[in-house]
């Protein structure tokens, strides 16, 4: 029993990590926002047209809503055990059938799984390595995980750019598919054979039976509905909006999603680090005041400064708000780890599922792409003055900087 707060050998505290940055990689990076890089040449290749590109990404984040949701109800470690391994593996098979789909009834349907599949493993591998580091002690070190996510966007970037000129239609999802399928069976051996939790280690407390919406919790999902709508719009079209904003052959047409993909990279360890500095509530409010600047960007600055402003901000800090958000609800909530995770999740899915449809029905009004982002600058106000009506969480071990004495309580 003493052995749960010891230090952990190097190797049981880094594998952990590495599994569920690597299940990020292969469900947010290779089969979810690998979408956005590919989608103008998809558009050129004739492959869909914009409405329909549209259409393709509101039902992916449908899946995503749907899997969150399914999440909700496994929230329990032995169904988490049974159920992210194959969500894994299905949401890799799922970037493989893309590569021989030309039907797109048919690509709709995988894009659809691919969704359900990646909203289960968004919640479940976070949340089971958050525990396992949170019983070790090593709750701060929680944000490292999502570094998985900017390296998946940059290997989709890379993935993306450099065959583009030798594959065309379907055919640009293979290079996706041969590095998902290893990543995925690595990542979802290493998770399933995660330690448990000692026999009598985990207080009857733990039972994920109280309210998730309260008083003291309320603000954090207002606030991070507003962040799933401020951040859809960039990270899904911003390719879209650099060819409405710069001329013909400039260097950021495509090198606007390698900024933002960049931009991830050091967002896990920055975020993290603030959070342990200011406290996570702090950390958060700084945060999405930058985001929302970097979402209006092109809109205050239309053209390349505007563009390059917002794959750099939103790069830089979409990643902190969500493991900000997610450790500040747990302490607010601390036995009820899992299941308040999904549901932040699926809320986070209900709200960026918006985003793709409103700006298919702007669209089909005549309008641009770049207008829609008034909308997730607005989105990003809305929760900035949630979060500053965040109370504050009760100080535990690990938690990663949730200074209780910093935060301005609720009203």
């Amino acid at each position: 029993m003493s052995s749960i707060n010891a230090p952990n050998p190097p190797n049981r505290l880094w594998i952990p990590l590495l599994a569920a940055a690597v299940a990020l990689v292969v469900v947010h990076g290779l089969g979810r926002f690998a979408y956005t890089p590919l989608l103008p040449m998809l558009v050129s290749d004739g492959f869909m047209g914009l409405d329909a590109a549209a259409a393709f990404a509101t039902w992916n984040y449908v899946g995503y809503l749907l899997g969150a949701m399914l999440a909700i109800r496994l929230h329990q470690p032995d169904q988490i055990r049974r159920i992210l391994p194959a969500a894994l593996i299905v949401n890799a098979l799922c970037t493989v059938a893309q590569g021989f789909v030309t039907q797109p009834d048919l690509f709709l349907a995988l894009r659809l799984i691919n969704g359900i599949s990646n909203g289960v493993v968004f919640v479940q591998a976070p949340a089971l390595v958050l525990e396992w580091l949170a019983r070790h002690g090593l709750a701060a070190m929680s944000g490292l995980m999502y570094f998985g996510v900017g390296a998946g966007l940059l290997l989709s970037n890379g993935l993306a750019s450099f065959p583009a000129e030798w594959l065309q239609g379907a055919a640009r999802w293979w290079p996706m598919a041969l590095a998902a399928v290893p990543l995925a069976l690595w990542s979802a051996h290493q998770l399933s054979h995660l330690d448990r939790p000692a026999a009598g280690s985990v207080p009857p407390a733990a039972s994920p039976t109280g309210r998730l919406l309260d008083r003291a919790s309320l603000p954090v999902f207002l606030a991070y509905a507003g962040a799933g709508l401020g951040y859809i719009l960039p990270t899904t079209f911003l390719p879209v909006v650099a060819r409405e904003q710069l001329e013909a052959g400039h260097w950021l047409l495509n090198g606007a999603w390698l900024i933002l993909a960049l931009s991830t990279l050091g967002a896990a360890w920055l975020w993290n680090k603030l959070g342990s500095r200011m406290g996570d509530r702090n950390a958060l409010v700084l945060n999405y005041v930058v985001q929302g600047l970097g979402v209006a960007g092109p809109l205050l600055w239309p053209g390349e400064i505007g563009v390059f402003a917002c794959a750099l901000l939103v790069g830089s800090t979409f990643l902190g708000s969500v493991l900000l958000t997610q450790r500040l609800a747990r302490a607010l909530h601390p036995h009820q780890g899992p299941r308040i995770s999904a549901a932040l999740i699926t809320l986070y899915g209900c709200a960026q599922l918006t985003g793709p449809w409103l700006a298919r029905m702007w669209l089909e009004q005549g309008g641009s792409m770049s207008d829609t982002y008034w909308l997730g600058a607005g989105a990003l106000l809305w929760a900035t003055v949630w979060t500053l009506r965040t109370q504050g969480a009760p100080a535990q071990a690990g938690t990663g900087g949730i200074h209780p004495q910093r935060c301005v309580p609720g009203r």
